[in-house]
């Protein structure tokens, strides 16, 4: 009998000791498993954080990005409408400040300190970007005559707009963050020609030119003020809107057989040619007889080829660009008659086509044109000092 009960015995043993091992597996599933859902708690706490920071870091990028672009528009806009470098500062400080408030930041309008010592570690600084491929370059607030960037910087700081909250890393013993972003806008205003646009656009460049000092004389005051365009309807209007104008056909230019015309591409432009270039602009196969580009060389020049002169086979042509944007070459000197003419081109500049009529007495023919601002991609940026444009400006961009 006991030795029965000892074979017994000796059987449940291992069954005993297998059901302890997994009521002992149990508790230790148990404890990883409050351990990991602590663990996962915790990294859960610091995903909402994250997101959250993530989310102000954007919604402060995009104030700080349209702010930049605004301001930078408008410093433009005062310029091209004629108004003086502090007019434009003013006018974009304003639209800077509008436009951050305008892109809330967690439900909030955002402020910046918009101090009028433009400051360059400001919130909101006005000058000039010497290198447009370098965002965060330095920007030079003393050339206030060059002014190209505006840069703009929106905080969330104790001092300004307060630092963002955070929740669960309060029990870490942290609850709030500073956050901020910059965003840096630029124009190109100084520049010394163009090449085709990278998006294959034309530029709208009339292969007619103007000589230098019937320019100039416009600018300093002798010119007829005949005409107006109406910004609100955009059409032009008789009558006196302050901004002068001049003939730019027929102008003597010195060469017999030549009025002005010049060849921007082939030597050989015919009249559908030059038709084309009026209405579609230049194009890249025209650029192509000039090297690819129409740029002024290291003396400030530029030579293009004569033609006979505007002709009335294109005058429905010019007719039909009255208003629009558009750059003309202005020359120094032109050397050869006719066909053989030679310009020396000193300066691109802006204007907008106000009346044109290339029928009846020659003296009563004319292609009246008055200073405009043209915004035109494909530019070739250079300094200050070797700009060779009047009027002409890139389409704002963000460069940071």
């Amino acid at each position: 009998m006991n030795c029965e009960i000892s074979e017994n015995r000796k059987a449940n043993t291992p069954r005993r000791r297998r059901r302890n091992s997994r009521v002992r597996r149990r508790g230790s599933v148990l404890i990883v498993t409050v351990m990991l859902m602590v663990v996962l708690v915790f990294v859960l706490a610091i995903s909402v954080d994250l997101g959250y920071m993530f989310n102000t870091r954007a919604e402060l990028q995009r104030s700080a990005d349209s702010a930049a672009l605004a301001a930078c528009w408008e410093y433009y806009e005062v310029l091209a409408a004629g108004g003086s470098e502090d007019d434009a500062d003013e006018a974009a400080r304003d639209a800077a400040i509008e436009y951050v408030a305008a892109n809330r930041v967690c439900n909030e309008a955002p402020e910046i300190d918009a101090n009028w010592e433009n400051d360059a570690g400001g919130d909101l600084v006005i000058g000039y970007l010497p290198d447009l491929d370098d965002g965060s370059g330095s920007i030079d607030v003393l050339q206030s005559s060059a002014t190209n960037a505006v840069r703009v910087t929106v905080r969330r700081r104790s001092q300004m707009n307060g630092e963002a909250p955070l929740f669960f890393a309060r029990a870490l013993g942290r609850d709030t963050l500073p956050l901020n972003a910059v965003g840096t806008a630029a124009l190109v205003r100084h520049i010394c020609g163009f090449k085709t646009p990278s998006d294959g656009t034309k530029l709208g460049i009339l292969p007619f030119a103007l000589d230098i000092e019937t320019w100039n004389d416009m600018l300093a005051g002798s010119a007829s003020d005949d005409y107006t365009w109406n910004t609100v309807d955009q059409v032009i209007e008789s009558g006196s809107d302050g901004i002068l104008e001049v003939n730019l056909f027929p102008q003597g230019t010195g060469s017999p057989g030549n009025r002005g015309t010049v060849d921007i591409g082939s030597s050989n432009n015919s009249t559908n040619d030059i038709a084309r270039q009026i209405t579609d602009g230049i194009s890249e196969a025209d650029l192509a007889y000039l090297g690819g580009e129409i740029r002024f060389n290291e003396e400030g020049i530029i030579i293009l080829n004569g033609d006979t002169g505007i002709s009335a086979g294109v005058k429905d042509e010019l007719a039909s660009i009255i208003g629009e944007p558009r750059i003309i070459p202005v020359y120094s000197q032109v050397d050869g008659p006719g066909n053989n003419a030679d310009y020396t081109i000193v300066q691109l500049v802006g204007i907008r086509i106000m009346a044109v009529k290339l029928t009846g007495p020659m003296k009563k023919k004319h292609v009246t044109i008055q200073p405009a601002s043209v915004i035109i991609r494909g530019v070739i940026p250079s300094t200050p000092e070797d700009s060779c444009t009047q009027n002409v400006f890139s389409p704002v961009i963000l460069v940071q």
